[in-house]
């Protein structure tokens, strides 16, 4: 039996931390409201680490939750928000 996984979370990868010497990060940008409908592989937001920006893209195809607010800080692992899949027909 098939487990379809119906809840994504949205995480900003450790690796996007170059060093340790500046442990935050921040949500420069969100381009989808929250409620918004999105696609698997659509770019989510915009984040600032170590004076670079990182685009994260949805892990899958369903309804936005936004967790973490513009200019929110970020530390590795943080979830910023989820991609919650709907039932068939929506």
């Amino acid at each position: 039996m098939t487990v379809l996984k119906l809840v994504h979370d949205i995480t900003v990868p450790p690796e996007l931390w170059a060093c340790s010497l500046m442990p935050q990060g921040v949500v420069e940008q969100w381009l989808f409201p929250h409620g918004s409908r999105v696609d698997a592989g659509d770019p989510l937001a915009t984040i600032r680490i170590e004076d670079s920006l990182h685009e994260l893209t949805a892990p899958a195809k369903g309804r936005l939750s936004i967790a973490v607010k513009l200019n929110g800080v970020i530390d590795p692992g943080t979830v910023l928000g989820t991609v919650t899949r709907e039932p068939s027909g929506r």
